[in-house]
């Protein structure tokens, strides 16, 4: 037996493999952060074996609420992910399986790897109502790509999607490829004739290179730095700030996903100084229009709500929400399940990210009409 992380996202310590199948993990630290809870690894020479595995560590990572009712993945493929139960002992996450294959991967989410993010790019662009507005680079010298689709005009609505801020929440780009491929079809979706739409499929590509949870090449949450962007640490939200300013936002939704809560849900931007009851009732009619084009979205809110003027502004959707008087929202994916629509095969999975991906364009064809 074998275990390894050396590859795109990967992420885990080996401390044993006790007689070939009782393996000891660590959960590793992001790359210059304290934050860990992102695994993902690769276990060979395993076919027919009745392995145990044990992260000794699930004890200290950022969010270990979550363990007590985690679920996670298996594939020997990549391509297929199924669903593994774990025990949680409020210190050693735990879980077995005897695999077919001689090479299994296990991951806490199927992961979206950099090269299909590649693709992704290359594909949109090759449609011609999308262009490249801009490249960030990163720290580590890596690309961040904000896509324009569909001509700009004074007339039409200015609408900013971003997603995977914290890279370890892969749904969300998994989510962002449906949304493109849709939106691109033939000759492009009706909203084109009414907004142009500025995309970032993956805002934090040095975090997902390097198997990090939460955090960019500067060891920076990005999801807390839209208050005070610095070009050198955080070029990331720097440069789309800086961009916005060109642009104006009308609508700005930022796509993640939540370790714990077993829904997708959405989280507003009520607790800013200068919330206003046009975006109250813009948010409000958003999560119903969601909601009644795909059961797969809540309108119950996952999180609590901000009090007035309570809103942390150094987070993306507040911080837009406050400088542009829009609606702003954070959309939340499951890394578990929808307690609403089970799949107990699969649970949330890629395909159905995908598959939202492709409803979100109908909440935001309908808001459109009131923006």
């Amino acid at each position: 037996m074998r275990i390894d992380s050396n590859f795109d996202s990967g992420n885990i310590t080996v401390i044993s493999t006790d007689s070939h199948t009782n393996v000891r993990l660590h959960l590793r630290k992001d790359i210059n952060a304290d934050h860990k809870q992102w695994f993902y690894f690769r276990a060979s020479n395993i076919q027919g074996l009745d392995c145990q595995y044990y992260i000794d560590n699930a004890d200290e990572a950022s969010f270990p609420e979550a363990w007590d009712t985690c679920t996670i993945v298996a594939s020997s493929d990549r391509k297929e992910w199924r669903r593994i139960n774990t025990h949680y002992d409020g210190k050693t996450l735990s879980f077995k399986d005897k695999s077919d294959s001689p090479i299994t991967y296990y991951a806490l989410f199927a992961p979206y790897s950099y090269e299909r993010h590649i693709d992704l790019i290359g594909k949109s662009l090759a449609h011609p109502q999308c262009s490249l507005v801009k490249t960030i680079e990163t720290v580590n010298k890596n690309q961040v790509e904000v896509l324009q689709i569909g001509s700009s005009s004074p007339h039409k609505k200015s609408i900013w999607i971003i997603a995977r801020q914290h890279p370890a929440e892969t749904m969300s780009e998994w989510l962002m490829e449906g949304f493109l491929q849709e939106l691109l079809k033939k000759d492009g979706h009706s909203i084109l004739s009414k907004a142009t739409l500025y995309i970032v499929p993956n805002m934090n590509p040095d975090g997902s290179i390097a198997g990090n949870i939460r955090t960019n090449g500067s060891g920076i949450d990005l999801n807390r730095s839209w208050n005070t962007p610095c070009a050198e640490k955080t070029p990331e939200s720097f440069y789309v700030l800086d961009l916005m300013k060109k642009t104006g936002v009308d609508l700005f939704l930022d796509i993640h996903g939540d370790e714990d809560r077993p829904f997708t849900f959405a989280a507003g931007c009520e607790g800013i100084p200068n919330f206003t009851e046009k975006q109250a009732s813009l948010d409000k009619n958003f999560r119903r229009y969601f909601n009644e084009e795909t059961i797969d979205f809540s309108i119950e809110n996952g999180y609590p709500t901000d009090e007035p003027n309570q809103a942390l502004l150094d987070i993306a959707c507040h911080q837009i929400g406050y400088l542009y008087g829009c609606l702003s929202l954070t959309i939340e994916l499951p890394f578990l399940d929808n307690k609403y629509n089970p799949d107990p095969k699969c649970g949330w999975s890629p395909e159905r990210s995908i598959k939202m991906g492709t409803q979100l364009l109908t909440p935001i064809a309908r808001i459109l009409e009131e923006i």
